[in-house]
């Protein structure tokens, strides 16, 4: 693992989704707001003609459809996921719902500048159907884990975490509604302490204002500093 400095020289940021884009919703708010002092530049999608695609046109913003489908392996289609993002100088990538898993073509390039946010407290529940393994196990609480993305799956340094109540007669999809909700929040706000330069990844972990973040993370909305 490098070391890998927050700082950045022109504020870009690609986004990538598979979906309906509701985490690229919040980024477009977060950039629109001022919470979040980037620019999107790219928004790509490895489906054709989803509303992703359509909100980011609508907010100006300049779209790709790599369909993972032309490709016959994985490290092809990452390479020219890369070759994209390269041509954008990109300075941050984000994984918004970019159902894809991600190999070493295109980690590599973009280790320590690339997020992702997973529906689970993590190492609780990697990979699908998170809620619906959250309410079989009978547990109190779900949540979301923002994290680096590193080459093993749902395993990167968590940056932040965020917790909500599981009522007895949640389901997948009222828990997943929660979710979303804090997912909105905590996104951006990670985004932007690693375009203050503030956020990186060592070879220890993920730091914060230069000081090890604990193993699961902020927990959000726990204060870190006045500047947040």
């Amino acid at each position: 693992m490098t070391d890998t400095t927050g700082n950045t020289s022109n504020g870009n940021i690609a986004v990538l989704i598979s979906g309906t884009g509701s985490n690229l919703q919040a980024f477009i708010d977060a950039v629109a707001s001022g919470q979040l002092q980037a620019k999107i530049s790219l928004v790509i999608s490895n489906n054709p003609g989803v509303a992703g695609l359509q909100r980011a046109a609508d907010a100006g913003i300049e779209t790709l459809c790599i369909d993972h489908r032309d490709y016959e392996h994985r490290e092809t289609f990452d390479a020219a996921l890369t070759n994209a993002l390269q041509e954008h100088d990109i300075d941050l990538v984000i994984l918004a719902g970019f159902m894809r898993i991600l190999t070493a073509v295109f980690i590599e390039p973009y280790l320590g500048r690339l997020l992702n946010i997973h529906p689970s407290l993590l190492p609780k529940y990697p990979g699908l159907h998170t809620h619906q393994r959250a309410l079989n196990a009978g547990d109190d609480e779900a949540g979301v884990t923002v994290h680096f993305v590193t080459a093993e799956l749902d395993s990167g340094p968590p940056v932040m975490q965020a917790r909500v109540a599981i009522s007895n007669d949640d389901t997948p999809g009222t828990l997943a509604a929660k979710v979303h909700v804090v997912e909105h929040k905590t996104y951006p706000l990670v985004a932007q302490w690693f375009m203050q330069g503030r956020l990186r990844l060592t070879n220890e972990g993920a730091s914060l204002d230069g000081e090890a973040l604990p193993e699961c993370g902020v927990q959000y909305p726990q204060e870190v500093s006045p500047t947040l």
